[in-house]
Formats: C-alpha cells, structure tokens, sequence
C-alpha cells in the first residue's frame, strides 16, 4: 500500500479507512475537549476549583479502560460497525450533561460515563484490519490512529475559539462542549448506514464466547488472569486519589473498593468459564496461539500510549517552568509532541509493513523511547531550547511510532479474537496513563521521564524474550485455523 492509494476514495476499502478515521477523530474530539477549557470554567464556575478540575482529569482517562475491553468483545460479537456507531450516539449525553451541569456531582458522573468514548480506539482497530490484508494493515492501522489521535489537539487548538468567537458570552464554553457532542451524534447515525463490517461477501470471524479471552494452554489461562487484574485493579488508584482530595470519605472507598474486588473476581470466574472446558476438550494444533504475543503488546502499549497521555499533560508546564516561557508558548512548543502523531504513528506501520521483522521493528521503536525518555529527564534550564524541542520532537516520534507497530501485530496473533486482544492492548494504554499520571503526583519531571524510560526498558527486554514474528504477517490472507472455519460454517 503506497501513500498514494489514500487519495483513491472510490476504493471500498480506502472509504472505510477514511470513514473509520473520522469517527475516530470525533470521538478524540469529545473525550478531550474539556482540558483547554478548563481555565474557562474556573473563571466562570465560582464553586469549581483545581483540585476538582485534578479528580475530573483522572475521572476523564478512568472507565476507558474497562470500557476498551468490554468493547472489545462487543465488537467481536455484534461487528464493529455497530458498536462504533452506537458508541458516538450514546457517549453524546453524558458529554451533553457535563456541558450543562451545574453542581460537581453532575461533572463528575458524566465525566465519568464519558471516558467510556475513549474505547472508540480498538473498535476501528478491528474494523480496519477487516478491510485490509496481513500485508498492508501496518501502514492502514497506523494511519486510522495517527489521524484519529490528532481529535486530542484538534480540540485543543479549535474549542477555546468556537467558544469564545462563535458562542461568546459566559455560556461559551458549554456551547462549545454540547457542540462536540451533537457533531459525534450526527456522525454516529451517519457512519451506521454508510460502512459494513468488511467487504461484502465477507464472513465476520466469531469467537466460541466473548465474555473472556480464549486461550491454548493451561499456563496462557493462568497468565491470562494474572494480566486482567491490573485492567480494573488500576481503578483502585482513582479511589485512593478521591480519598487524598478528600472528595471520598473511608466508608465510600471501602465500598469502591469491594466493587473493584468484585470486578476482578467476576472477571477471573468468566475467564475459567470459558477456558477451562476448551483446555480439557484439547485444542488442535492448527488453532493455537502463544499468549506470550499478547502479553509483550500490553507492556509495549502501557509504555507508549500511556506515557503519551501523560506526557501530553505536563509538557506544557514542564517547559514554561524550565525555560520561563510564557504559557502560550510553551503550549504551543508542547503540542509538538502531539502534531508528530500525524506522521509518526503511520510511519510505524509502515516500517513494520516494508521491513523484514516486525518484531525487530518494534524493538527498535522500544529502543528509542527508553533512550528518548532518558534525554528528556537530562534537561535543565543551561539547555539550549531548541536542542530540547528537537529531542521532544524525536522521543515523540518513537513514543508514537511504536504505536503504529503495536498496532500492526495484533491483528496477525489470533483472527477471531483480534477485538478482544486490541481491546486489552488499548486498556492497558490507559493503565499506563493512569499509573504514570500518578508517579508524576509524587516526583520531579526528571525522575518522573527516568521512570518512562525505565518501563520502556523492561518492555522491550519483555519484547526481546516472548514476542515472536506473527504467523502470515505479511500474506495476501490471514491465517484461519480448522476451528475458524468450523466457526465459519465452512
């Protein structure tokens, strides 16, 4: 697949990518569109103040991370036309009542519903790997997200404008905030009837149950459930910070707490449930897939995605406080960091596509960020600027990069499953963003980039270890196993 073929739109499967993007686009849009209007409501909500905007912050990134596994297998089950679809119909009221809440109650809850959107990720995931082949889906998968992503700054660099000279007034904001709303509302509709889950004649790869991951082994069940703690488990953090804001009383995170508990427990019942009498029955040789491969993608996502979501939050501050910037400056420097994302993320697909092994590619791309990070947490204020702005620029490019790469293997390691599996690997992006939001409550910048690079460290020694070059990663067809076919009908 070459550049060029993005402009032939009357290719079905070149109009399902741009389709795809778009809702992608819209649905970053909304998730983030309250970050540059924060000021604003500070300024106009008399009873609002930082600490609230911090819980909402955290509230913004939480359920997504349920939320992208839950999706995930929605997605398996019902196609992720639909999913996508009604995800942007129904995210649009909670994004509606935050814009006209009145009370934090109101904030808090609607934010909270509203993470939920941040799952739109691995649903057009799934849907671009439906419509492109083994060969082509590194650069089609990196080029979805690397536009997609791009809604974040999008919201960033339009709202405070459409609230202020479209709007105006004190309500601005809230209009601007109910506007993002209606546009995903619309589209939602729109993208129901104007894609199909793949070409047509097309069969949709379903997997025996959605409510857990299939395994082949009895170990890859137990590692299965070891690496699902972590994907409610984290939520704890957001409990542990309401309480610290005293937003939370001991009772109120006791009972959190327990509901976490629950979660996890329900989680780890479903995922014997459904393995366990596969295991026992046997699985064919043809059909089995090392969980191993799942594992080294969920390291790699919470290194880079979930550093980007961080990272993305504190630069601006990071550089104005170095360098004694004004704030739009050092807005404007950090965004660098984002804009990269364009570019970046689809040239991660497309090195792994061009290229021999996309496992080494993904290993360089780990590489760089553990080196990128370790530069960054050099900086002082005897730097020259534009030397940091241009290590800012090329640890973003790794940072995304490898998403891109991330992103090209997973749906080569298991056909049926590849909602499922995308749906974890998104999830633990958030964890990573929910963790590193957290260290960087507790340490310096410097210590806090050493920590990213740290993590990025161990991901691609863990990468080095259990990843493996994919089965047909670079065929005309993905591979179907005797019981996909048997699935299928065939």
């Amino acid at each position: 697949m070459k550049l060029s073929d993005l402009f032939k739109v009357r290719n079905p499967e070149i109009r399902a990518l741009h389709l795809t993007w778009i809702a992608f686009f819209l649905t970053f849009y909304v998730w983030f569109n309250m970050a540059p209007l924060a000021t604003t409501m500070l300024k106009e909500i008399a009873w609002l103040d930082k600490s609230q905007l911090k819980v909402l912050a955290i509230c913004n990134v939480a359920l997504t991370i349920p939320a992208r596994v839950i999706v995930g297998m929605m997605q398996d089950k019902y196609g992720p036309r639909r999913v996508f679809a009604i995800l942007m119909v129904t995210m649009a009221i909670p994004c509606l009542a935050f814009a006209f809440g009145n009370t934090f109650v109101q904030f808090l809850v609607s934010r909270l519903v509203l993470s939920s959107v941040g799952a739109s990720f691995v649903v057009g995931i799934h849907m671009t790997a439906l419509w492109f082949k083994p060969k082509d889906i590194g650069f089609a998968e990196g080029f979805y997200a690397g536009w997609g992503n791009f809604g974040s700054a999008a919201a960033a660099i339009t709202l405070p404008a459409i609230a202020l000279n479209i709007f105006g007034g004190s309500n601005g904001w809230r209009y601007a905030i109910a506007f993002s709303a209606v546009i995903m509302f619309i589209y939602g509709i729109f993208y129901w009837f104007a894609i199909t889950d793949g070409p047509k004649g097309s069969v949709h790869h379903k997997p025996r149950k959605v409510s857990a991951m299939e395994v082949s082994t009895y170990a890859d069940m137990i590692k299965l459930i070891i690496f699902t703690i972590p994907l409610v488990g984290i939520l704890s953090i957001l409990v542990w910070k309401l309480g610290k804001l005293g937003k939370l009383g001991p009772n109120g995170q006791l009972i959190f707490y327990a509901l976490i508990a629950i979660v996890v427990i329900y989680q780890i019942v479903m995922i014997l449930k459904v393995n366990l009498p596969v295991l026992k029955k046997g699985v064919p040789e043809d059909d089995k897939y090392s969980f191993n491969q799942v594992m080294a993608l969920d390291t790699t996502y919470f290194c880079n995605f979930g550093a980007e979501l961080a990272v993305v939050s504190m630069l601006p501050a990071f550089f104005e406080s170095t360098f004694t910037l004004t704030p739009t400056h050092a807005g404007f420097i950090a965004s660098s960091f984002a804009f990269v994302n364009l570019v970046a993320r689809p040239l991660g697909g497309v090195l792994s596509d061009r290229l021999a092994s996309r496992k080494m590619i993904m290993l360089i791309y780990m590489g760089g960020i553990v080196a990128g990070f370790f530069g960054l947490g050099l900086i002082t204020s005897t730097w020259n600027i534009y030397l940091a702005v241009l290590l800012t620029i090329a640890c973003s490019m790794f940072v995304q990069g490898a998403e891109g790469a991330t992103f090209a293997i997973i749906p080569n390691i298991k056909r049926r499953i590849t909602g499922q599996i995308s749906g974890m690997a998104g999830a633990y992006g958030n964890v990573g963003a929910v963790f590193y939001l957290t260290i960087l409550t507790m340490v310096s910048p410097s210590n806090f980039f050493m920590i990213i690079a740290g993590g990025a460290l161990f991901s691609f020694v863990f990468c080095a270890i259990f990843l493996k070059e994919p089965k047909g990663g670079f065929s005309e067809e993905y591979h179907l196993s005797s019981v996909d076919k048997e699935l299928m009908g065939q």
